[in-house]
């Protein structure tokens, strides 16, 4: 279940407002004029009640560049320069665009119209603007760079005496360049940066010694440790972008792979942040399974409820789900004896928030409080709102895959229908799903308003996490099989790791 769909984009982030300005509730842009369906294969475009439901590749591409008398509504702009790789490289797109573009200006030329040449000029400058402001690592593909210099280059070469589209144009790049290499220099830091080290665990009762340090004797207090939880998110999650996510689309969509051959990789932000979900909550486990004593297993699960709680009060729903997958992962969850010292009332109120019924229902609710919340938020602590990812990515998946991209006619399908739990809401497919990665774009630029403990931090991202092998007989020597099918794993692991050994 998604929820209610908004009539405009949310609150747009600093980064964005030069892309999504006035003009995101879809009102045109003052003075920017309309553009009308005769001309080419504009009339290919289908609106209903004044919204774009379906057109032509072709038609789509068409509404994208400007004329003399008209410049694109900017949520148009964002969506379709989002959604169209599902269709199309973005180096072709550019490629096609450039064309039009340059079509449109021999055309002025031939009149000899040269206040209409300046104008329509600025207009291409300021769509490349915001293509390379939104979308920057489209050009780190060498193809997609070549056509941006072409067009830029004919721009100037036709119009030399216009200084201020050269300006803009030379800041354009700038920027661009400057955003391309601060990619590049934060890929290579991360690959240079060690996953945390797998530890293979116990060998046989040589279980670790009560002394050793633990996450407790690094960090007691549970709000501390989700602020710092809240950090590592919002740096991790800050380097996806939404190309990123609509790789996510363009992946699944095995009607357009073999043209989107080049898309097909998944990012290393988005492989990176999944990986961060799980090292979570494998940390979780192993904190709990090595510790030697009941009383202090005990401990250790209470800390991270209230860890798993802070977490939900500050909004970050991906630590607190990380945490309670990691308590629910079988060599933690069969401590029975450990779990009934556990005062588990906090516990089974997180679980109540996570619970799957329903299509994880009372999360969503939780989730789009914590929306609302953020809108009209003062300081940046309200403003945090860290999704599950998993669960974000599933529901653009589902968005996406249970409504066909094509109608009959050929034409793309930005129409669809949503099937809620009483009644049927018609939507934009590809309106949808660019406004939810909007919002999602938008939380991940809060910037964290608590301090960063790096001992806290280099704890959690370094500390030594138990295999599921390791964590298996880590909780079998705490607390022994009890049933057939346990103690035949606990022999065979015995069995696996002596001849290991």
């Amino acid at each position: 279940m998604f929820l209610e769909p908004q009539e405009t984009m949310p609150q747009t982030s600093v980064v964005f407002s030069s892309i999504l300005g006035p003009s995101c509730s879809g009102q045109g842009q003052p003075g920017m004029g309309e553009r009308g369906g005769g001309a080419g294969g504009s009339g290919d475009l289908i609106f209903q009640d004044g919204r774009l439901v379906s057109g032509s590749l072709e038609a789509l591409m068409e509404h994208l560049v400007p004329t003399v008398d008209y410049y694109p509504d900017r949520t148009y702009i964002f969506t379709f320069l989002l959604s169209s790789r599902v269709f199309i490289p973005p180096h072709d797109l550019l490629a096609r665009v450039g064309q039009l573009c340059m079509e449109q200006r021999q055309q002025l030329e031939a009149g000899s119209e040269k206040a209409k040449l300046k104008s329509f000029s600025a207009k291409i400058v300021q769509l490349l603007k915001e293509w390379t402001e939104a979308f920057p690592f489209d050009f780190q593909d060498e193809k997609a760079m070549a056509e941006l210099k072409a067009i830029t280059h004919r721009v100037t070469q036709c119009d030399e005496e216009n200084s201020t589209v050269k300006k803009a144009i030379s800041q354009m790049t700038q920027s661009l360049l400057l955003s391309l290499a601060a990619r590049s220099q934060l890929q290579e830091l991360r690959e240079k940066l060690r996953s945390p080290a797998m530890d293979k665990g116990p060998v046989l009762k040589a279980k670790p010694p009560a002394a050793q340090k633990d996450i407790l004797g690094v960090c007691c207090d549970p709000l501390v440790l989700a602020q710092q939880l809240t950090h590592i998110e919002l740096e991790r999650v800050s380097s996806i972008h939404p190309e990123d996510l609509m790789q996510i689309v363009s992946h699944m969509d095995s009607r357009d792979k073999h043209r989107c051959r080049g898309d097909m990789t998944k990012t290393y932000s988005l492989e990176a942040y999944d990986n961060w979900f799980n090292c979570l909550s494998m940390l979780v486990a192993t904190e709990v399974c090595r510790v030697v004593k009941k009383k202090h297993r005990t401990r250790m699960l209470e800390f991270f409820i209230d860890v798993a709680r802070e977490c939900f009060n500050i909004g970050n729903f991906n630590s607190m789900m990380a945490i309670i997958s990691g308590m629910n992962l079988s060599p933690v969850a069969r401590l029975k004896k450990t779990w009934s010292k556990v005062k588990t009332a906090k516990f089974d109120v997180l679980e109540h928030h996570m619970d799957p019924s329903s299509n994880f229902c009372n999360y969503r609710t939780a989730l789009q409080g914590a929306t609302q919340r953020s809108q009209t938020a003062n300081s940046s602590r309200e403003k945090i709102v860290i999704p599950v990812f998993n669960l974000f990515v599933k529901d653009i998946y589902f968005l996406h895959k249970i409504h066909t991209n094509h109608l009959p006619n050929g034409h793309i399908n930005f129409k669809v229908f949503k099937l809620k739990v009483t009644n049927l809401l018609t939507l934009q497919k590809f309106w949808e799903i660019s406004r939810q990665i909007h919002e999602f774009m938008t939380w991940t630029q809060v910037e964290c308003p608590f301090e960063k403990d790096k001992k806290i931090q280099s704890y959690l991202l370094t500390a030594p996490i138990y295999s599921e092998e390791a964590l298996f007989i880590a909780s079998f020597e705490s607390e022994g099989p009890e049933n057939h099918m346990e103690k035949d794993s606990w022999k065979t692991l015995r069995t696996t790791l002596l001849n290991r050994a």
